[in-house]
């Protein structure tokens, strides 16, 4: 029996602008020596911003349905909450996790095998110190387990004291703040770029608001949705124009704008972009076909892309000539998008299904 499905498909296309957005930069050094280096010729986003932003919309969601159910939000409902998120995502994480250590452990592809250590199995390997040079792109998966952690366990306690819609928002506004202080405090004007992208962009205790912005969207949806629909398109447009601005206000990482404030607002334009995507439910046609099946193998892409395909391809069958750099950027996307259907179909998807969900986006 197949999983149920209740797509979105604003959603869908959401998270697939994110998935390509990131392994479109992984992958565009096999360009460099092309005519196409600057390829796609467009300044963009970080797509992993847009991950975060909608995973805290679809956990808001999820959340806000369960304590105003009229049920007590107990310890039940917490391992219940726990038990999804974990058949969602820990799956294919620890499968690549194993990937990852067989590649730097055969010396398949280089890192530091020194650097894996029993962090990695509870997701603590950047919670508040960096790490680098094995699996890199674990970093995000730690910012999202910890938020799912988190989150529930401040409402738990939070919705003794106050009614759900005041807890809640209670959360959001600490998981919001608590990153952006510490931020503040851990302000440097001598870091150089390496530091700044392993000990601000990709710790735990930096980023976690990034997804709270997403958590604050599902609050405005959940209690306010005529205004939520009503100003779709101002939002949509607004993002937009904020996106613009952040792509075009290029500073230093040594600026407190980089370290602090740029954190904050792409999650705000990101944001903005839901109520307009939220509100397209169903397009027929090949090509939203196409954009429906890489939001479903997004999380597949997100693992594989630039250890099991990218650091394989590059450290083995660097490219020799432009021809050669064409070709194995083309098929860099091919292997990218096989393997990861495979990888949904045969082991992610199954997974899903065990936890008796249906497994669409949440």
């Amino acid at each position: 029996m197949g999983l149920k499905s209740d797509r979105i498909f604003g959603l869908d296309l959401f998270r697939a602008t994110a998935i390509i957005l990131v392994v479109l930069g992984h992958g565009n050094h096999f360009l460099k020596d092309t005519r196409f280096s600057n390829f796609p010729y467009f300044k963009m986003i970080d797509g992993v911003d847009l991950f975060f932003v909608l995973s805290g919309f679809l956990i808001g969601t999820i959340l806000l349905k369960e304590i105003n159910k009229g049920e007590k939000f107990a310890l039940r409902s917490l391992f219940q909450f726990w038990k999804r998120r974990w058949f969602r995502t820990l799956p294919n994480y620890y499968l690549i996790l194993l990937v990852n250590f067989v590649l730097v452990r055969w010396n398949i592809i280089h890192g530091d095998i020194l650097q894996f250590n029993w962090k990695f199995f509870v997701f603590l390997q950047n919670f508040s110190s960096p790490f680098y040079d094995f699996f890199w792109e674990s970093w995000s998966l730690s910012v999202e387990e910890w938020f799912y952690v988190l989150t529930p366990i401040f409402l738990l306690f939070l919705l003794k004291i106050f009614p759900p819609k005041q807890s809640f928002m209670l959360v959001v506004s600490l998981m919001i703040i608590m990153p952006l202080l510490y931020r503040v405090y851990l302000f440097n004007p001598t870091i150089d770029d390496f530091w700044y992208d392993v000990s601000l962009r990709k710790l735990v205790v930096t980023r976690l608001d990034s997804i709270a912005f997403g958590l604050l969207s599902s609050w405005i949806f959940y209690y306010f949705k005529n205004q939520w629909e009503k100003f779709k398109v101002h939002s949509f447009l607004l993002g937009i124009g904020l996106i613009i601005m952040i792509l075009n206000f290029q500073t230093s990482n040594t600026s407190f704008y980089n370290q602090v404030i740029t954190f904050s607002i792409t999650p705000i334009a990101a944001a903005l972009l839901l109520p307009l995507m939220n509100s397209i439910q169903h397009i027929n046609g090949m090509i939203p076909k196409m954009i429906t099946h890489v939001s479903k193998i997004s999380y597949s892409m997100y693992l594989i892309n630039l250890a099991v395909v990218s650091a394989v391809m590059t450290d083995h069958f660097a490219p020799k000539n432009e021809v050669d750099g064409i070709l194995k950027y083309v098929l860099y996307w091919m292997l990218v998008i096989g393997l990861s259907t495979v990888l949904y179909y045969f082991f992610e998807r199954p997974m899903l299904k065990l936890r008796g969900e249906n497994g669409s986006f949440s």
